[in-house]
C-alpha cells in the first residue's frame, strides 16, 4: 500500500465529515446562506494568504532546485489562481475595502494557518500538513462537479476544485509526498501521518466555522 493510501483510509472518517457537513451539502445544492458562504470566503482568502507562505517555505526545504521550482509554482497559483477567484467573490458578495482593511481570522482559520506555518523540519513534514487542502477540496469538487446549483458563486466555486487542472496539481502533490515518505524513517513518516490527520481534522472545523459564523466573542451562555 502506498503510503498516501495509508493515509487516506486512515482520514477516512475525516473526509466523510467533510464530505456530508451541511456547508458542503447546501452550497452544492444551492441553498446556503450567503452570509455563511461570505463568512468562508473571508476567512479562506486569509488562509490561501497563509498556505501559500508554507507552500514557498516548502521551497527553501526542498533538496532540488527542480523541486524547488514545483513548490513556488504551487505558491504561484494559490495567489494567482485562487485568491482572484476570491476577490471576484468579495465583488458578488459586496465586500468593502473596509471590512477587508480590519478583517480578523476566526479561531480556526487562526489555528489551521498556525498548525501548517509550524510544521517542520522536512519538506515531508510542510507537505504533510498542506495536501489535506488540496485533496480534500480535490474530492469534494469530485463528489459536486455535477450540481448545477442556481447561483453563481457556488457555480463557480465547484468549477474550480471539479477542474481538470486542479486534479493534477492535487496528483502531483500526493506523488510527491509517496516519494518523500519512501525516503523518510519510519519516525518521520509517524510524523507526517500526525501532521495529515490534523489538517484534515481542520479541513472539518473550517467548514463548521463558517456554517456557525464563528468569531473571538463568547455565546452569551458561556458568558454567565
Amino acid at each position: 500500500m502506498k503510503f498516501t493510501d495509508h493515509l487516506r483510509q486512515e482520514a477516512d472518517g475525516l473526509f466523510e465529515a467533510s464530505f456530508h457537513h451541511p456547508f458542503v451539502r447546501s452550497l452544492g445544492e444551492g441553498t446556503l446562506d450567503e452570509k455563511k458562504f461570505r463568512h468562508y470566503v473571508m476567512q479562506d482568502s486569509y488562509y490561501l494568504n497563509q498556505f501559500s507562505k508554507v507552500q514557498a517555505k516548502g521551497a527553501t526545504l526542498a533538496p532540488t532546485m527542480e523541486l524547488s521550482s514545483r513548490f513556488l509554482t504551487h505558491a504561484l497559483h494559490t495567489i494567482e489562481a485562487e485568491l482572484s477567484l476570491h476577490r471576484e467573490f468579495f465583488t458578488m458578495l459586496n465586500v468593502t475595502d473596509v471590512e477587508l482593511a480590519t478583517f480578523e481570522p476566526a479561531p480556526t482559520a487562526y489555528a489551521y494557518a498556525l498548525h501548517m506555518q509550524q510544521a517542520g523540519p522536512t519538506l515531508g513534514d510542510v507537505l504533510a500538513s498542506i495536501l489535506p487542502c488540496y485533496w480534500v477540496y480535490y474530492e469534494i469538487g469530485e463528489r459536486l462537479k455535477d450540481k448545477r446549483p442556481d447561483h453563481p458563486i457556488y457555480s463557480a466555486w465547484i468549477a474550480t476544485y471539479g477542474s481538470e487542472w486542479f486534479r493534477e496539481l492535487v496528483e502531483e502533490q500526493i506523488d510527491r509526498l509517496d516519494e518523500l515518505a519512501g525516503q523518510a524513517t519510519e519516525e518521520e513518516r509517524l510524523r507526517y501521518t500526525k501532521l495529515f490527520l490534523k489538517s484534515c481534522y481542520y479541513e472539518v472545523a473550517f467548514w463548521e466555522m463558517a456554517w456557525t459564523l464563528e468569531s473571538w466573542t463568547l455565546s452569551q451562555e458561556v458568558n454567565q
